[in-house]
């Protein structure tokens, strides 16, 4: 259904609290080795003129259970409706990145008229501010607007990856996500370092000097009786 990948539920060991009154609802538990990096950025966007502390936690961590109660709108168990369709917008239970815990879904706090989970949120400050510093921070675009995977724009989904391959945890986020990264880029996305060889170096031509040639010997002149000089005529 749509490409979603398996994913195994992260050890109840593995999760954090988010930092205080970043959750929206239901506590907001994240993976421990994304923890510092959602800290550093959620105050590099209160720092910001305009964002604020507008950025909140809809959604973070979810049992492979409580998924399967999103999927199936909490209809009575061994019925889900619809879930072909349904998986356009809801990972199937198993399937989500949210068991991971490295991924965020993102809510923007005030947001009159519009709602959260949301495509509107990516017009708010708070929801561009996102869009151009997440990556910095480690986060990427799960699922960017007209992706491979065939799934709804989820401007406010994010996951963790790390900003580069030797942070903290991040070799282990990227493995989780390796299939995900390859088949679905997410956009914005964390840039590797392997990134840089996809363009060749420019190639700059070489100047080469001009050959050297031998001497260009002259016969000797010819000597014979000297003309007489003529005038010049002009008009």
């Amino acid at each position: 259904m749509f490409g979603h990948l398996p994913y195994a539920e992260a050890a109840r060991t593995d999760l954090l609290a988010a930092p205080p009154g970043f959750s929206i609802g239901l506590p907001c538990l994240v993976h421990r080795d994304a923890a510092p990096d959602l800290t550093r950025m959620l105050a590099a966007a209160a720092a910001t003129p305009g964002v604020g502390k507008a950025l909140h936690g809809v959604s973070c961590f979810r049992k492979i259970a409580h998924q399967r109660a999103v999927f199936c709108r909490n209809y009575t168990p061994g019925i889900c409706p619809d879930p072909v369709s349904r998986a356009r917008f809801v990972g199937p239970p198993g399937y989500s990145e949210h068991a991971t815990g490295y991924s965020i879904d993102f809510g923007v706090r005030p947001a009159p008229g519009c709602p959260d989970v949301d495509a509107c949120m990516a017009a708010t400050p708070a929801g561009r501010w996102l869009l151009t510093h997440a990556p910095d921070y480690g986060f990427e675009l799960s699922f960017p607007a007209g992706n491979a995977q065939g799934v709804t724009w989820e401007p406010w989904h994010w996951r963790w990856v790390g900003a580069n391959v030797n942070a903290l945890g991040a070799a282990r986020a990227r493995l989780t996500f390796s299939r995900a990264r390859s088949s679905y880029p997410g956009s914005p996305k964390v840039a590797d370092v392997s990134d840089a060889w996809l363009s060749p170096p420019a190639v700059v031509p070489t100047v080469l000097p001009p050959p050297l040639r031998p001497p260009t010997v002259l016969p000797p002149p010819i000597l014979g009786p000297v003309a007489p000089r003529v005038p010049e005529v002009r008009h």
